[in-house]
This record gives structure tokens, sequence and C-alpha cells, in this order.
């Protein structure tokens, strides 16, 4: 646990240190979150649609904070890996998992960050949770677990490739992910078969249908235990992969 918080520190000292490469992907969470709700508003008035659009919009901007933060823990391998501080560290008697996934929770957390101003703006825009606070705090678990997936990806993009382009570009493969779902209206207006299939078959599409249970149904067991499902899953996966290549790429055994 030692080691896991002071490579966590370290991250987030990182991280903070480099806001250039924070910015942007807030930035694209804001501008969801404001041109999206205000231009797309009036699809709360189909028959059928229920809750406030601003509520059902909020998920895509932070599942786009997500991506667009994503490459901050592998651009960090980057530069310790060309400077050679991640071969010192391997050669410490540092705990292997919180080496890789010390980076990886300190993404999430960022993103944790993120979240908490972007769901401050939706309450100042008038969104209402039906949940009330603790509806907030689960979207913000589901963040930070959505974060870690993310980061866990770009991690292990970036080990296997040593390459800080190659793993900007990996992350951004993950934007057709928002847009391959229930991303501007609910699955029942989608009338093209392949993209509800698509819908189906999209895991960004569980985690949508959870935040936005707790903040427009209430309380609804069914989303969001198969939203924690999928992003635990998928959390799981990428942080293994990263696991993976670390020891491939240090010869651990």
């Amino acid at each position: 646990m030692t080691d896991f918080f002071i490579l966590i520190v370290r991250s987030l000292r990182t991280y903070l240190r480099q806001p250039a490469a924070i910015i942007p992907g807030f930035a694209i969470a804001v501008f969801f979150l404001f041109v999206y709700s205000a231009g797309l508003s009036s699809v709360a008035r189909l028959p059928g649609f229920h809750g406030s659009y601003l509520a059902f919009i909020l998920p895509v901007a932070i599942v786009s904070a997500a991506i667009g933060g994503a490459t901050l823990a592998g651009e960090a391998f980057i530069r310790d890996i060309g400077s050679g501080y991640f071969t010192k560290l391997v050669l410490t008697p540092t705990n292997r998992l919180a080496l890789i996934w010390g980076p990886i929770v300190a993404g999430g957390i960022i993103l944790v960050a993120q979240v908490v101003v972007i769901l401050v703006l939706a309450l100042i825009m008038g969104l209402g949770s039906a949940t009330g606070p603790a509806g907030l705090l689960v979207v913000l678990v589901f963040a930070f677990l959505w974060g870690m997936a993310f980061s866990g990806f770009a991690v292990f993009v970036a080990l296997r490739t040593k390459n800080g382009a190659a793993t900007q570009a990996a992350t951004l493969i993950f934007f057709p992910l928002i847009f391959l779902s229930a991303t501007f209206v609910p699955r029942q207006y989608i009338t093209s078969s392949w993209l509800k299939v698509a819908t189906d078959i999209n895991p960004t599409t569980y985690v949508f249908n959870a935040m936005r249970s707790v903040l427009i149904d209430g309380w609804r067991a069914g989303p969001l235990l198969v939203g924690l499902a999928v992003v635990l899953a998928f959390a799981t996966v990428t942080g293994a992969l990263a696991l993976w290549q670390a020891r491939r790429a240090t010869q651990l055994k």
C-alpha cells in the first residue's frame, strides 16, 4: 500500500505540472455539455422521453472527458521510459502491480476532479438528480472506474509502442464508441438496425444507462449492476494488459 500511495502521489504531481495535457479533454467535455444540451434540448419533448435532456447528455460529457484524459498515464510512462526512470523503478523492490496501477489510479482521480467541476456546471445549468446527492456520488464512482479503464489501455499502448504519438492516436480510436450508442436520443428513437446492434454491443451504452438511471429514473438495480459489471470488466482487462506488457518489457517473471 505504501508503494501504491507513493506512486499515485508522484503521478498526480506529474499530471498537475502539465495542465496543457489535462485542459483539452476537459474542454471537450464542457463543449459537449453546453452545446448539445442547448442545441438538442428539444429532444426532451419527444413522446415517451422522460427526465431532462441535460441529465441525459451529461454522461456523454463525462465519458468524453475519460477518453480525452486517458493519455495522461500513457504519456507519463513514455517520459519515464525515455528518461530511464522506469528502468530505475524496475530495479527497486517496488511492488510491480503498484508500478503499473499507481499511474492508472492517478488518472482516475484526475478524471473525478474534472467530473466534479462538470457536475457543478451542470447543477448551475439546472441539473436535477432523481436520487439526490447520493446519485451524484454514484456518477463519480463510474467516472473513476471508467477513467482507470481508459488509462490502463493508454499505459498498455505506451509500454507496447514506447511512442507518445502512437499512445495519443490509440486512445482516440475510442471516440467512435461515444457515438455508436444511444448518445443523443434514447435507443427507442434509433431507426437504423445496424446502429441498434452497435448500441447493444457497445460497452459505453451500459455506462450511459447506469449514469442516466440514477440521474433520471431513481434507484434501479438492473442498469446499475450491468453498468458496474461492464466498467469493472473493462478496467480489469486493460489493467491486466498493462501489467502483462510491463512484465514483457522488463522481462519480469
